[in-house]
């Protein structure tokens, strides 16, 4: 039987940050009708699914919300997860092929930590999809390819520290765009040095450039790491009309880019040319999800050739490829230790800016060098939210490989921070055993949640 590539279509009527706010239903709207008006629905090769409701545990195996997650999360970001949730569970169940999650709000700039909404996101729609999968199918290897023109910095930040979880993600300079970071140097923690592969590109590259990162550094990564799960955080906004970048990357590059990347799960992030990408882009990509031809899918105005690549662009494009191939090909020549000059924990200190809500992030992140398994995971943070209130929390996270010292040693460290008067909440992510803490000094109030 021909198992279907699914979609689900989430617009989220009742969610917007303003009305005229470039990430807003309309992205999805315009898609919406153009995939009505070509009859695409109606191919046997396509199927559409309701969405569904993340549960709140589902969010907090991954994010820390500051108080809480029902104070940070509306239920437009529960479906826009659930979402990916509900096709994850199709194609590892064998009912669909593949799937592609028409949804928002996005989610790659949600960090493990949430004090607000930063980059248009909550919380991270691809992270509670690969915790989720993990969990409750035992998936092994995921990877994560971003196609954002804008740096996937919450996504990063989730599993910078994940040696099973390898993220890729190339977009446009940090220097020239937000988030402002995404660097060839960002390779992820010292228990998982190059699982994280970040490719700032120039302004400029056109489809002939991506293709060239493509077949030159992904796919070869790719193929040599072998993952058992492929997510796309599907970003249109490297289109050559979008507001926000300066890429040239047409409906034809993505649909290409789609076929040879095949990935599981696709799940939209940004773009937000809403008439004159959107529509045709995420058409290509469904098209090419389905191995059906996607090539007379042409936005308005482009045409073969109308874009070429300037020679200094073309000469960065591989400067990078090479830089990288160089650290993936050498990746097993540093041991752990090297990487932390023999200390037992390996320290970030992040400024993280909220820009959607104007809040300044003070976050000290630790992790212990473990021989064992990834480690675990301490993070300090302080921040002044919008209600004028200050809060400080510890939270601590166990990695789902966790062995049994790092177990103990994060429960007796969340019961030993439980009497620490600086910090109004500490919360313990455990993994290894599906478990989440949240201990509230004001009240004296302690939550467990279990999966």
């Amino acid at each position: 039987m021909m198992k279907k590539t699914g979609i689900i279509f989430f617009p989220a009527f009742d969610w917007a940050i303003s009305p005229t706010h470039p990430e807003r239903e309309e992205r999805l709207l315009y898609t919406r009708d153009q995939i009505f008006e070509e009859g695409i629905l109606d191919l046997p090769e396509i199927e559409e699914f309701p969405p569904r409701l993340a549960s709140l545990h589902d969010i907090s195996r991954v994010h820390f919300c500051v108080p809480t997650v029902s104070e940070q999360v509306l239920e437009a970001h529960r479906i826009a997860a659930g979402s990916a949730m509900s096709l994850g569970d199709k194609i590892i169940n064998g009912e669909i092929k593949n799937g592609f999650a028409l949804v928002r709000p996005p989610g790659h700039h949600a960090m493990r930590v949430v004090h607000g909404n930063r980059g248009f996101c909550s919380i991270n729609n691809e992270a509670v999809l690969v915790e989720y999968l993990r969990r409750t199918y035992g998936v092994k290897k995921i990877a994560i390819v971003d196609t954002d023109v804008h740096h996937g910095d919450g996504t990063q930040d989730i599993f910078y520290h994940d040696p099973d979880v390898l993220f890729i993600s190339f977009h446009q300079d940090g220097r020239t765009i937000y988030p402002g970071t995404g660097y060839t140097y960002e390779l992820g923690g010292p228990g998982a040095y190059a699982s994280t592969i970040n490719i700032p590109l120039p302004p400029g590259v056109t489809d002939a450039g991506l293709h060239y990162v493509m077949d030159h550094l992904i796919l070869p990564i790719l193929k040599d790491w072998q993952p058992d799960f492929v997510v796309n955080s599907a970003g249109q906004d490297n289109h050559f009309s979008d507001p926000l970048g300066e890429m040239l990357i047409s409906a034809q590059g993505y649909a290409r880019l789609t076929e040879k990347l095949k990935p599981d799960l696709a799940v939209l992030e940004g773009g937000y040319a809403i008439e004159t990408a959107l529509p045709y882009v995420n058409l290509a990509i469904l098209l090419a999800l389905a191995g059906k031809d996607y090539t007379s899918v042409v936005e308005p105005g482009y045409y073969p050739g109308m874009y070429q690549e300037k020679p200094q662009v073309s000469a960065e494009i591989q400067r990078v490829v090479e830089e990288l191939n160089e650290i993936w090909a050498n990746r097993h020549k540093l041991d752990r230790l090297s990487l932390t000059n023999g200390k037992k924990f390996y320290q970030r200190n992040k400024p993280i800016y909220y820009d959607t809500q104007f809040i300044e992030e003070k976050q000290i992140e630790k992790v212990y060098v473990c021989s064992h398994c990834p480690g675990y995971l301490i993070i300090d943070s302080q921040a002044y939210h919008p209600d004028s209130k200050r809060y400080r929390i510890l939270a601590i996270t166990i990695p789902i490989q966790g062995c049994k010292a790092c177990q103990e040693e994060g429960w007796k460290l969340y019961e030993q921070c439980k009497e620490d008067y600086r910090f109004n909440y500490v919360y313990l992510q455990d993994k290894s055993t599906d478990t989440f803490m949240m201990f509230q000094r004001e009240e004296q109030r302690e939550v467990r949640s279990d999966g």
